[in-house]
Parts: structure tokens; C-alpha cells; sequence
């Protein structure tokens, strides 16, 4: 979002983790003439705006999605975990079926372990004792909640200046076809009084 607002010598523009805030326009007129734009500049500018936040918005919307999906799998790892630490020293073998690929399940059978392997992205796994494993994912877990959490927020911020984005759009449109209607009937009302 990097293009120049007409706007931005006001000061008062502000952003929200580099999404720019829109800025509502209380008098159509004079932000023309301040800006030094006629109507047809202003709806191409405000428009590219609203395009750039519907951008923002898709980009924001698969991060969510990421998110929502990972949380779950976390969650799952966690009491994978736990249960495996359960059942530690018990002497009882834990049958297991897991996934070894998509659609495709195995079935195990876990005797007394230490140690677990985490999948930890870009094809990289590791061994952790279950300590260890417990704590990785429960701060996994509290960085993906957290990063929802701003995600939400921000997606909250994103949805306000796309409306107030929209309603300067509609606000500029209408002054324009009022000032054409009145250029138009300016010089029919000329006419009828020369005649």
C-alpha cells in the first residue's frame, strides 16, 4: 500500500501494522479542492485504495485459516503427549494408528517411551523428551492463539476502512452527478431566459 494519499498532508492518517487507515471524508468539495483533484482522480485513487485492502484482506483471511488449522493440530500433539507420559512406567502398551501419509494410516504399538519426534516443518524432525516436547507445543500453542488474536484484530481494522473506503467512493460518485446535474441544468435554464 504504498501509493501516495492525496489526503496524506492532513496528519492525521494513521495505520495498523502498515495497513493505512482511510480517512472519512465530511465534505466531498472541499477535499477536492484541497487536494487539488476532481472527482473522477479522487474515485480512481479511493478505488485502487479498495483494491489494495481487498488484497490485504485475502492475504489476512489464508493466514487465519493457517491458524485456525494449525491450533487443532497442536492441540492434538498435546494430548498425544501427555497421554504418552500417562502411561509411562505403567507397563501397558499403547496401540496406536497414525498417519503415515494422506489417506494412509498405520497402527503401533508404543511400549514405555522418553522421547517423542516433532515434525517441525521443511521436512525436519526432531526427538525431544517429553518434557521438553510439552513445553515446545504449549508455547507454540500460546504464539498461535496470540497471533489469532491480532489477526482478528486486525481483519476488524481491515473491514472498518474498507466501509469507510466504500462510503467515500459512494460520497464522491454522488457529488459528482450532482455537479453534472447541475452543469446540465445551468445552461438549459440560460437558454430559457434568453428566449
Amino acid at each position: 500500500m504504498s501509493s501516495s494519499s492525496p489526503s496524506d498532508s492532513s496528519g492525521d492518517l494513521s495505520e495498523r501494522r502498515g495497513i493505512p487507515a482511510a480517512k472519512f471524508i465530511q465534505d466531498v468539495e472541499t477535499y477536492l479542492s484541497q487536494s487539488s483533484l476532481d472527482s473522477n482522480s479522487a474515485l480512481a485513487f479511493h478505488q485502487e485504495r479498495l483494491q489494495q485492502y481487498k488484497v490485504v484482506e485475502m492475504k489476512l483471511l489464508a493466514q487465519q485459516r493457517d491458524l485456525q488449522a494449525k491450533i487443532p493440530d497442536i492441540e492434538k500433539c498435546l494430548e498425544v503427549v501427555a497421554t504418552l507420559e500417562a502411561r509411562k512406567g505403567t507397563g501397558e502398551a499403547l496401540l496406536a494408528d497414525f498417519e503415515v501419509s494422506e489417506g494412509i494410516y498405520s497402527r503401533a504399538c508404543i511400549e514405555d517411551t522418553d522421547s517423542v519426534c516433532l515434525w517441525l516443518g521443511a521436512n525436519v524432525m526432531l526427538e525431544y523428551s517429553c518434557e521438553e516436547a510439552t513445553a515446545l507445543l504449549k508455547n507454540n500453542l500460546e504464539n498461535a492463539k496470540a497471533s489469532l488474536e491480532v489477526l482478528v484484530a486486525d481483519l476488524q481494522f481491515l473491514r472498518d476502512q474498507v466501509t469507510v473506503t466504500q462510503v467515500t467512493i459512494a460520497r464522491i460518485y454522488n457529488y459528482d452527478v450532482q455537479q453534472r446535474r447541475v452543469k446540465q441544468v445551468t445552461p438549459t435554464a440560460i437558454t430559457a431566459a434568453d428566449s
